[in-house]
C-alpha cells in the first residue's frame, strides 16, 4: 500500500511538471518559438489627460508580461509586440438621486491595443479594452485617482495578457 502511494505521488508530480512546461499557473500558453516581447509607449489621446497614465500603463503591461511569462523584454521589436493608445479617460456622475445629486462618480478608462506576433502573423489582433471604478461622490477625485487608476491598469493588463497568451 505504501509503495502504491509513493508511485501515485511520483506520477502526479511528473504530470504536474509536464503541464507546467507548456502552460503556466496563470493559464498562459506561450509557443516555444517566442522568446522576446516589446511594448511601445501608450500615447494618451483621451480628452481628459492624466499626466502619468501613459507611463503607468506602459510599465504595467511590461511588468505583467515579464512577471507572468518566460518572455524577455527587448528595446527594439520583439517576437511579439504591443502598441496602442489611451482613447478614453473620464470622470462622470452616476446614480443620480431624486434631488439631482449624484451618489457615486465613475472613473473610466478605455485603451486600444495592437498585438503583433512576428512568428505567427495569424495571431495578430487589435482590440479595445475598458475598465471603470465607482467611488462615493463626496470623495474628491484627487484623493482616489491614483489608487483607482492602478486598479484599472491591473485589470486591463490582465485582460491584455489573457487575450494574447491564454487563448481566451
Amino acid at each position: 500500500m505504501r509503495t502504491l502511494n509513493i508511485i501515485t505521488i511520483a506520477l502526479l508530480a511528473l504530470i504536474l511538471h509536464a503541464c507546467s512546461i507548456s502552460v503556466g499557473m496563470n493559464g498562459a500558453s506561450i509557443p516555444e518559438n517566442l522568446n522576446t516581447f516589446s511594448v511601445q509607449y501608450f500615447e494618451n489621446r483621451a480628452p481628459l489627460i492624466n499626466p502619468v497614465l501613459s507611463q503607468n500603463l506602459t510599465e504595467g503591461l511590461k511588468d505583467r508580461i515579464s512577471n507572468e511569462s518566460r518572455l524577455s523584454l527587448v528595446n527594439g521589436t520583439g517576437d511579439v509586440h504591443f502598441s496602442g493608445t489611451i482613447t478614453g479617460y473620464s470622470v462622470r456622475p452616476m446614480a443620480i438621486q431624486s434631488d439631482a445629486v449624484s451618489a457615486e462618480t465613475r472613473l473610466s478608462m478605455t485603451i486600444k491595443v495592437r498585438f503583433k506576433n512576428y512568428k505567427d502573423p495569424q495571431k495578430n489582433w487589435e482590440s479595445s479594452f475598458s475598465a471603470f471604478r465607482d467611488f462615493p461622490s463626496e470623495q474628491n477625485i484627487n484623493a482616489v485617482e491614483t489608487e483607482l487608476t492602478n486598479e484599472m491598469i491591473e485589470e486591463l493588463t490582465e485582460n491584455i495578457f489573457n487575450k494574447s497568451f491564454a487563448d481566451w
